[in-house]
């Protein structure tokens, strides 16, 4: 009895939500064109340059991520050259300058 009651609880909320699909699938957008879906709240500008939206951006924080990736492809480059040399792969740049290369090592001159 207990069982027919939650399945019937459960039948008429099934049947709730399926009676108004629309209600659920609106989502207050007016789309140009499908995926295009985006409106400007009202008062934004139709040119963003020069308004007061306009960050206005520091060509000095601009760059800083451009020093950032010209850094990392020095350190990559760096550890390319330092396994293609050795064949062993070290991540941390400032081990592979204090590390002595196979060839110059005394042990293997010495083997020669």
């Amino acid at each position: 009895m207990k069982t027919t009651a939650s399945l019937a609880a459960l039948a008429l909320s099934l049947a709730t939500f399926a009676a108004m699909p629309s209600a659920i699938a609106y989502d207050g957008t007016v789309c140009k064109e499908p995926g295009n879906c985006w409106e400007p709240k009202p008062g934004y500008p139709e040119q963003v340059a020069g308004s007061e939206y306009d960050p206005q951006h520091d060509p000095m924080e601009l760059n800083k991520q451009m020093e950032s990736i010209s850094g990392m492809e020095a350190r990559n480059k760096q550890r390319v050259e330092h396994f293609a040399a050795t064949g062993e792969f070290v991540f941390d740049v400032s081990k592979i300058g204090s590390a002595a290369t196979p060839e110059a090592t005394p042990a293997s001159t010495a083997a020669e």
